[in-house]
């Protein structure tokens, strides 16, 4: 039995929707609190990534000593610590290609640009994380939210077959409680969609800083076998 127009109120009109309209309702609820709790976890992962990798960049810049850095992230890397990581992969790889006798330095950078590669691309699935979960959200929540409407208007106008004159109190409280359900999938999506546009783009340019970093270090490995080269001729 429907409320009166005076009586209406959002949680009556929920509490007296179909079992399948509330069904609906619930799912769209659940999606909009696990997308706010990867919003905040996001959010914050992603502020912690891009903090880290600024303090990290500068200590590599002004590193004369990358052996010494090296050594330094032995003790533990954050592991919001992207850049770091991409570091140790790349040098530990470095470092192991030297030991073989007799190869020769462009195969070292080779092996060294495949680590560094690999550890970039573990790190993007990484910030990507719950990405496509959000972007799920975003396209589905306002279709089920459509559903669970086009299903209580249908009941409504079933209802309305069954009595002898239709008026406005009894069609609104039907077809308000089923438009309820589109709301709450609108208010499910808009949010999801502008984390997920959000995130997307920075972890875009993360990972392009994290392939410009790549790059930098192959260049300081390339110069330092450079260097190590010249002196063993110099000596010879």
């Amino acid at each position: 039995m429907h409320n009166t127009l005076e009586q209406m109120t959002i949680w009556s009109l929920i509490s007296d929707a179909s079992l399948l309209v509330q069904a609906v309702m619930l799912i769209l609820l659940l999606a909009s609190l696990l997308s706010w709790y990867l919003i905040i976890q996001r959010s914050a992962v992603l502020r912690r990534n891009e903090r880290l990798l600024k303090d990290f960049q500068l200590r590599f810049r002004s590193a004369h000593d990358l052996a010494q850095l090296y050594r330094e992230g032995g003790d533990g890397v954050d592991e919001d610590g992207g850049l770091q990581q991409i570091f140790q992969a790349g040098y530990h790889e470095f470092v192991q290609l030297k030991r073989e006798p007799g190869i020769a330095g462009e195969l070292v950078i080779d092996g060294v640009e495949r680590s560094l590669l690999v550890a970039i691309s573990e790190q993007e699935e990484r910030l990507e994380k719950g990405l496509p979960f959000l972007a799920t959200v975003g396209s589905v929540s306002p279709y089920i939210g459509l559903f669970g409407t086009v299903w209580g208007i249908m009941n409504s106008f079933i209802g309305l077959s069954q009595v002898q004159q239709a008026t406005l109190s009894t069609v609104a409280p039907g077809i308000a409680e089923a438009l309820i359900a589109t709301a709450i999938g609108l208010f499910a999506a808009i949010p999801a969609v502008i984390a997920y546009n959000r995130f997307s783009a920075r972890v875009a340019t993360l990972s392009t800083r994290y392939y410009g970093f790549g790059n930098e270090l192959q260049a300081r490995l390339h110069r330092k076998l450079h260097a190590a080269s010249s002196h063993v001729s110099a000596a010879a």
